[in-house]
């Protein structure tokens, strides 16, 4: 709009000048600076302010379907698409995804379960289907591995360890923190890819004690695993590839804030009505109280 064009550039160029190249007089251009906005207008200029507000307060993570779910709460039931354009107007843009990269070792002679799992990741109850991962962290002492077990129902990271090596001890002592926490009852189902961690004697034998049902994911086929791998992308998008870690214990601090309080408690996920994971927890529990 020629107009908007004027106001635009008026302190590189005389409005009166721009005014006469463009054909539009003087006093139709500040006629239409001091009108009065339309409430479409104000809706605009409301939204545009709530959006930057969601964007900023979570740390730039959050992209045009999440900020359309947050404004939804608010009242203002708005299309990502929506969000989206005005996001781009603003110069908006959330952190960006990696490619997957495999960390774990699966050529090795150990014994490996079936996949029982086979991509069922619709669970009806907390504490059904566990799945675990393993990451890597950079930081300039050197490298940390994060060893994550989630819930699939409610996607809550119910165990994880951080360990200056790959072992089975790490993949233990998340798995530990996950039974104290979470006390499941027997039959639950463990999915992990097929690491010699998670294959060892230790780790299949401390799934035989708890009594659940051991799963592996496909050789080389990241997607039978792919939710515990989404969580990992997340974390890097959102904290790792945003971060310098000085030493490891400053990773640590970071990841424990970040699962502990932003990922588990604070931060929505799509796939559970845009929840956070432990919402959704509480929310099912409430619901079978009262049932």
């Amino acid at each position: 709009m020629i107009y908007a064009f004027i106001r635009k550039y008026r302190f590189q160029f005389r409005v009166e000048k721009m005014c006469a190249v463009m054909g539009v007089s003087r006093s139709g251009y500040y006629k239409w600076v001091n009108r009065k906005p339309s409430d479409q207008e104000k809706l605009r200029k409301k939204r545009m302010k709530r959006i930057q507000h969601h964007f900023y307060a979570f740390k730039r993570r959050y992209g045009s379907d999440k900020i359309a779910a947050k404004l939804r709460e608010e009242g203002d039931v708005v299309a990502p698409k929506t969000v989206a354009n005005l996001m781009k107007e603003m110069g908006l843009r959330s952190c960006t995804v990696k490619k997957y990269k495999a960390t774990t070792n699966s050529n090795h002679n150990q014994p490996v379960y079936e996949n029982v799992l086979n991509r069922g990741f619709k669970v009806q109850a907390p504490n059904k289907v566990w799945v675990t991962d393993i990451t890597y962290i950079a930081t300039l002492q050197g490298w940390v591995y994060l060893a994550s077990v989630m819930d699939l129902y409610s996607r809550k990271i119910v165990g994880w360890a951080l360990g200056e090596r790959m072992t089975k001890e790490l993949v233990l002592e998340a798995f530990d923190k996950a039974c104290e926490r979470q006390k499941p009852a027997a039959g639950l189902i463990h999915h992990s890819d097929r690491g010699s961690q998670y294959a060892s004697a230790e780790y299949r034998e401390r799934l035989t004690k708890n009594n659940m049902i051991g799963s592996m994911s496909r050789k080389g086929n990241c997607y039978d695993n792919a939710c515990i791998e989404a969580f990992h992308s997340v974390i890097k998008k959102e904290l790792i590839y945003q971060t310098k870690f000085r030493t490891r214990k400053q990773a640590y601090d970071a990841i424990y804030e970040y699962i502990e309080l932003e990922y588990n408690r604070i931060r929505i996920h799509s796939t559970i009505s845009y929840l956070t994971p432990h919402a959704c927890e509480k929310k099912y529990y409430e619901q079978l109280q009262g049932a």
